[in-house]
């Protein structure tokens, strides 16, 4: 042990993926690192605030992991034990589909210190860097966040619940998924409700499509979109000061017929 100080483990929120939406607790606890072990979707930007550290990467993505999870959470005890300061960084918040609380519980099970930095949440940045509201006074009263893949590999049959209500759908690692989604929706007649779908959001290859639940399948596949991607659904969506020309458009061809 690293001055026979007593090893911590720091896990750090990165945010959507905009550097600039770390925040400043995080990048001070960063600067403080002697190891840091992050993941795929975290902006390698962030990295340079911990420059005198060791880099570790230990990412996964859909048909590439390079550690399962048992394995970071084996990696991360290791280092903290043989850095003495360690800090997990993963992207948007760890604590939101992160799998941020099994990684503390398996951490604090050897009796290691632990501190948890919250990190902007991609499935509220991401919609509002599109002016997207998830609430709005009269249009949406609340809003669900909903993992399109379970660790089952299923879609999570909250989907269907949210299809019947009058909330947002907000719905991340859901784009091997979409084509079931659109069909939840469709059964409940939500045809003409408005969709987002924002790819790589807040950084500069963010990728947009927008439709309805009847066409976001093919705008989709003409703009071809593909993960990581956040599925947004609901009237909030048209609301947006930057989307909203689309939707009245989409209004007056409609209103020919």
């Amino acid at each position: 042990m690293k001055n026979n100080i007593k090893p911590k483990v720091t896990l750090i929120g990165a945010g959507p993926g905009d550097p600039d939406l770390i925040t400043v607790k995080g990048v001070k606890a960063l600067k403080n690192a002697d190891v840091v072990l992050y993941d795929a979707l975290v902006n390698r930007e962030l990295l340079t605030y911990a420059p005198t550290a060791k880099l570790i990467f230990v990412g996964k993505k859909k048909g590439l992991h390079s550690y399962s999870q048992d394995e970071i959470n084996e990696l991360i005890v290791k280092s903290s034990f043989e850095y003495r300061n360690a800090v997990r960084l993963k992207g948007g918040d760890p604590f939101i589909f992160g799998r941020g609380s099994e990684e503390i519980d398996y951490i604090e099970s050897f009796g290691i210190e632990t501190e948890v930095i919250s990190g902007i949440s991609s499935s509220m940045a991401v919609p509002a860097s599109q002016g997207i509201s998830l609430t709005k006074r009269g249009v949406s009263e609340s809003f669900w966040v909903i993992t399109g893949t379970t660790s089952e590999r299923k879609l999570s049959t909250d989907v269907y619940l949210a299809a019947q209500s009058t909330a947002t759908v907000v719905i991340l690692m859901g784009m091997s998924k979409l084509s079931k989604i659109v069909s939840i929706f469709k059964k409940f007649n939500k045809n003409e409700l408005p969709t987002a779908i924002i790819q790589n959001g807040t950084t500069k290859n963010e990728k947009l499509a927008l439709g309805t639940i009847s066409t976001i399948e093919e705008v989709v596949a003409q703009k071809q979109l593909s993960s990581p991607a956040i599925i947004v659904i609901g009237e909030v969506v048209k609301e947006s000061s930057k989307l909203r020309s689309f939707y009245e458009s989409l209004n007056l061809v409609e209103n020919q017929f």
